[in-house]
């Protein structure tokens, strides 16, 4: 491939976690996903997928050695159809209470931590939880009641703005758990890891054109 030629898409590479994850499930729906970890390649992606397990605080580390938050912000104002997943979704509102850390502020809002009354309820959350839609949106296509997705997080996000949530789940207390605004969705659930619920939300994004 040449450095000019487009990539189907992009996965970020930043130093978390569970990349090569999210690659296999995109192959899986067939789309042809790439990991790339400098700010060119992304630029020239046809999509983006901004995923992660790990800390907010060595995330944005690394996202400014490499260039790459400025690269994102760029990719969403310039309309590119962008998915962000569990650590990608929380480090991209303002302030995570992980490691006190400021975030991209792609959208208003915190990242809090459970904090929770009733002791049989871990933190942090693992496992399969159902998901809620509170306003339809072209990659929750298909979703019913029931439908159940997987999570391993101990944060949660709580965005200011509530026109950009748009599906919620329940731990003890109700999060919002799939936010979007125009080209860009992210949820803090894991499609990759989450059978054919989540490949169904995959495929759904291999062919969404970035609007609501």
């Amino acid at each position: 491939m040449s450095l000019a030629a487009s990539l189907a898409a992009a996965i970020v590479d930043y130093d978390a976690g569970n990349l090569r994850s999210v690659q296999r499930a995109c192959h899986e729906v067939g789309l042809n996903a790439e990991i790339v970890g400098d700010p060119e390649s992304l630029l020239r992606a046809d999509r983006v997928i901004f995923p992660g397990v790990g800390a907010a605080g060595a995330a944005m580390q690394s996202l400014h050695r490499r260039g790459l938050g400025s690269a994102i912000k760029e990719i969403i104002a310039r309309g590119t159809p962008t998915l962000g997943i569990c650590l990608g979704l929380q480090i991209s509102l303002d302030y995570s209470e992980e490691n006190d850390t400021h975030t991209l502020g792609l959208f208003a809002g915190n990242v809090r931590h459970f904090k929770l009354a009733d002791p049989s309820l871990k933190v942090p959350h693992m496992g399969w939880n159902e998901v809620r839609s509170v306003k339809a949106h072209p990659l929750l296509q298909g979703l019913e009641a029931g439908d159940e997705f997987y999570y391993v997080h101990a944060y949660y996000p709580d965005p200011i703005e509530r026109s950009i949530v748009y599906a919620v789940s329940d731990y003890e207390q109700e999060f919002a758990c799939a936010l979007g605004r125009d080209n860009y969705f992210a949820t803090q659930f894991h499609p990759e890891k989450s059978g054919r619920v989540g490949l169904r939300l995959l495929k759904c994004f291999s062919t969404w054109e970035g609007t609501c």
